[in-house]
Order: structure tokens, then C-alpha cells, then sequence
């Protein structure tokens, strides 16, 4: 009898920083170990550069970015 090896699907999780309400503190960048938010090019309506999610990220879903901002611009999310 063969037996089939169980993959664990490793849970994806995705953060989502609301543009408008970053006031570019930065403080998330700063806490995220796995360097996955950036600074973003464009302003937003108030004239801030906003944090931003990037390109290829490895997010763990610590919520640490979330719980250090202070606007509380920054949602996490689990994905499947």
C-alpha cells in the first residue's frame, strides 16, 4: 500500500494600506521583517508619500504593521 504524502498548504496572507490615510510615519517599514512595504512614488490627496504593499512580498500575517499604525491604515488579510 503506498502511502501519499499530505502537503501543507502554506497559508498566503496579504496586507492592504488604505492610501488615503497613510500619512507616510513609515513606522510600518521600520517593523515588518520581511521588508514587504515600500514607499510609493505617487502622493496621495493630502501630499504624503504612503507606505505600500510590494511586488513580490513573503508576508508572514505577524500584524505587526498594523498594530504600529498609528492612522490605522493597514489591514491584514489571509488568503487562500
Amino acid at each position: 500500500m503506498a502511502k501519499t504524502a499530505a502537503k501543507k498548504k502554506k497559508k498566503q496572507h496579504k496586507i492592504v494600506i488604505d492610501r488615503e490615510l497613510c500619512k507616510g510615519c513609515y513606522l510600518c517599514i521600520y517593523v515588518c521583517p520581511n521588508d514587504n512595504i515600500t514607499i510609493s512614488k505617487k502622493l496621495n490627496a493630502k501630499g504624503y508619500h504612503p507606505a505600500e504593499f510590494g511586488k513580490a512580498p513573503k508576508c508572514t500575517g505577524c500584524a505587526a504593521c498594523m498594530l504600529v499604525c498609528p492612522d490605522l491604515a493597514i489591514e491584514v488579510y489571509d488568503e487562500e
